[in-house]
């Protein structure tokens, strides 16, 4: 009798596991459609035709384009003349005010006026390009690029100033999903860096340099995610620099953009925003920063001439810059 009770009573309690709590019901629409994607995502990679990731130094290009437009203080005129199909001269004026590294008494920045005319040809070819500058203050730079085959490309940079010439010279390699450049160049300067795609969407890599005269060398790595609407940026240094920028693409016109420079030494921080907005005949592209640093910088477009339009405010240091400029030809 009793043994039919205890396994009557048995059968009457439930031992098997509880539920475990549904985490995807409770949270947000977005959270449940990122966590559906990636779950039809899973098992559908192929890793061995990986896409061609971007040069390391180029994993920033669409954020710097954004957040660091060419801005200038003063007027700037440059005008293009195709001479063929493969050669173009090309005619630059600026004039304007270069700050000094000194103060007047009541702290503000002392500018010198300074008016620039530089003169360039440039020289493209289907396999290679050649291009150089000469300006009326002295300076003088120029830059070749070769590519070999498809995988192999060759460049070298020369420039002169004040009597000094610095030379730089690179050889990048391609793979089928991953890239790499090596940098030598004057006055002892060693580099090299690597990138990889380890899936689709996310790439990763590292650089590492070294100074003989200065006997320093750094060390650095960086990873960029590429989704349908945004660019993520990431980079760490062994110089206790990290570098973390983003981009969200709002409409297919404007992209909002953020930057955030950390150093760990110094206990430092600087964090900025920025928006670029492509209108039918105009770009409007402006930044604000912690320093409290307000810029703008407006392009806008009458057939072959672009109107440039650049400011730039720092009420901290009382230090405006304002300028106008117009570009002729492509």
């Amino acid at each position: 009798m009793g043994n039919a009770l205890t396994s009557r009573a048995d059968a009457a309690v439930d031992t098997a596991a509880p539920p475990l709590p549904n985490f995807v019901a409770g949270s947000s629409p977005i959270v449940q459609a990122a966590i559906e994607e990636m779950k039809s995502s899973v098992g559908k990679t192929n890793y061995q035709q990986l896409p061609q990731p971007v040069r390391y130094e180029e994993m920033q290009r669409e954020i710097n384009f954004a957040l660091r437009p060419d801005l200038f203080e003063g007027m700037r005129f440059e005008i293009t003349r195709p001479l063929n199909q493969n050669f173009f001269l090309t005619h630059s004026l600026f004039m304007g005010n270069a700050e000094t590294p000194h103060h007047d008494p009541r702290g503000l920045p002392l500018k010198a006026s300074v008016g620039v005319y530089e003169f360039g040809a440039n020289v493209i070819q289907d396999r290679w390009f050649a291009l150089g500058r000469l300006s009326s203050d002295g300076r003088m730079s120029g830059r070749f690029r070769r590519e070999f085959s498809e995988w192999l490309v060759g460049k070298i940079q020369i420039s002169t100033q004040q009597g000094q010439a610095q030379v730089m010279a690179d050889l990048g390699i391609k793979g089928t999903d991953w890239n790499a450049e090596v940098k030598v160049g004057n006055p002892g300067f060693y580099g090299m860096n690597y990138f990889q795609s380890i899936t689709p969407n996310l790439s990763v890599g590292g650089e590492l340099f070294y100074l003989t005269q200065q006997l320093k060398s750094g060390v650095g790595i960086a990873a960029r995610h590429v989704g349908e609407k945004h660019i993520a940026v990431g980079q760490i240094a062994n110089t206790g620099v990290v570098n973390l920028q983003y981009m969200h693409r709002v409409t297919e016109r404007i992209n909002m953009v953020s930057d955030l420079m950390w150093q760990l030494n110094s206990r430092e921080a600087t964090a900025a925003i920025g928006y670029d907005c492509m209108l039918r005949q105009s770009r409007v592209q402006g930044r604000i920063d912690t320093n409290g640093i307000v810029s703008c910088f407006i392009t806008e477009r009458f057939g072959p001439l672009n109107f440039l339009l650049s400011a730039e405010l720092d009420h901290a240091a009382k230090n405006y810059k304002f300028g106008f400029g117009f570009t002729l030809g492509e």
